[in-house]
């Protein structure tokens, strides 16, 4: 069965289900959100990047907001008035892209920004 991509979750679903699925996520003003904190501008714009490149292949538009270290996501369903499994399916599709630590996997050849040095730091991980 397709899902209705308009119709609205209620705020005691979307706390649960934010609660299960996207902890560092929460419901506030009818919007549901997360900041990214970023060790400077430069990590700010690769945020603020990477969640405009899912935003527009999803054909669905987050408000951002952003300063030098970091980032607000906020997303709702602006024609449905509310938020919708559209926002939870964005919100974790920018979790796991924007919060994907390379050099944490096993086996992976992936390593990561040396770590200890600002200069090539761009994410706070937490």
């Amino acid at each position: 069965m397709a899902i209705d991509p308009k119709k609205t979750i209620d705020d005691k679903e979307i706390v649960a289900r934010l609660a299960a699925e996207l902890p560092k996520w929460r419901l506030e003003d009818g919007w549901i959100r997360r900041t990214y904190k970023t060790n400077g501008w430069k990590g700010t714009l690769m945020v603020i990047n990477t969640v405009g490149h899912l935003a527009e292949a999803a054909w669905h538009h987050p408000d951002i907001t952003a300063s030098y270290a970091w980032v607000e996501v906020r997303l709702m369903s602006h024609d449905a008035k509310g938020i919708t499994e559209r926002d939870i399916q964005l919100a974790k599709k920018i979790e796991d892209v924007v919060g994907w630590q390379p050099g944490t996997e096993p086996d992976s050849a992936l390593e990561g920004t040396p770590r200890g040095d600002l200069r090539f730091a761009y994410i706070k991980y937490d």
